[in-house]
């Protein structure tokens, strides 16, 4: 979270745990956010809300202060620039918003409603992104009267400190819009990243399929979860922090992970272990990885033995940070 972007005013629908750490975002990078609750209270009702959304937030703001981000004295300023806004008043806060951000449970007939209803109150030039994980924008779009205005931004959780954001354009989305909106997230320090329309989009597919075969590991008895943590702290997460998916694969080499699963999918009797085909394509055109110059990414020119030597320093930092660089026995 860094710097300052013209004050565009920003919305979110809906007062969960995704709409407190957008707002947290913006009303750090010195926008004004307005928190839409879109589903009707009394007024007691509504006031204790509000009153445990700011709380909320003030704690995610002293917390980061905590963590030497920024100085305690600042709270309060960041503080005034999120307003709560009761469902009754909903129209009136969203036809002064510049972009809006849909988001209530997944649930496509709740989040297409809600959609419609806040696209009828903004001004025609105003975006609107769901953050879905799952649905597919275009499975959201046909809600909207103007789907050229209208998007996916996938924040990862805990949006305050997560920087990717996932930006999907539909079918209909006006290229000027997708622009924009990641022009917008990158001013506030985020890292957008654009995907065509498809459910799941990538981090979740990704993830996903992680958490699904470490959840089998324990169901088949291979190792206690306690195991299974340490290996994907200290294995897997420790590398996969320093090198991107696609990148490890070039440092081992598309052939390498070729041979491992067609042992593993023969071996456990099961295609999901399989290689994709563009693996194998990918090795019929020599693309193998580093030492081939090129695999999915392309490292023509580089100098690998200083570009291996930065990332291996990287990995080394990791280590110092869980305490586990050791000096030589001498």
């Amino acid at each position: 979270m860094s710097g300052v972007a013209e004050k565009e005013v920003v919305a979110c629908l809906g007062v969960g745990r995704m709409g407190r750490g957008i707002a947290v975002v913006f009303a750090y990078a010195g926008h004004e956010m307005v928190l839409v609750d879109i589903k009707p209270r009394e007024t007691d009702a509504f006031d204790a809300l509000a009153r445990d959304v700011l709380d909320e937030c003030r704690e995610i703001l002293e917390m980061l202060s905590r963590l030497g981000l920024f100085d305690l004295s600042g709270v309060d300023t960041i503080l005034r620039r999120i307003r709560i806004v009761a469902d009754a008043d909903a129209e009136a806060a969203l036809a002064g918003a510049d972009f809006v951000f849909e988001g209530v449970p997944e649930n496509l007939e709740v989040k297409k409603q809600v959609l419609a209803r806040a696209e009828a109150a903004m001004r025609p030039d105003a975006i609107i992104a769901s953050t879905t994980s799952t649905i597919c924008v275009d499975d959201l779009s046909p809600a909207m009267a103007r789907p050229g205005q209208f998007l996916n931004a996938h924040w990862l959780n805990p949006a305050f400190l997560v920087p990717l954001v996932e930006v999907c354009p539909g079918a209909k989305t006006l290229p000027e819009v997708t622009q924009r909106l990641t022009s917008f997230l990158e001013s506030i320090g985020k890292v957008p990243v654009v995907c065509a329309p498809s459910p799941g989009y990538m981090i979740p597919r990704i993830q996903q399929v992680a958490m699904i075969e470490a959840a089998r590991l324990v169901e088949e008895g291979v190792a206690s979860a306690e195991d299974i943590e340490k290996a994907i702290r200290y294995g897997f997460s420790f590398r996969f922090s320093v090198l991107g998916m696609l990148e490890f694969i070039d440092w081992g080499g598309g052939d390498i992970l070729f041979n491992a699963c067609a042992y593993l999918s023969e071996a456990r009797q099961d295609q999901r272990y399989a290689a994709p085909d563009i693996v194998k394509r990918n090795m019929e055109q020599g693309r193998i990885g580093l030492k081939t110059g090129q695999g999915f990414l392309d490292y023509t020119g580089r100098d690998i033995p200083a570009y291996r030597e930065g990332r291996l320093g990287q990995m080394l930092d990791r280590l110092r940070q869980e305490g586990l660089a050791r000096p030589p026995v001498l």
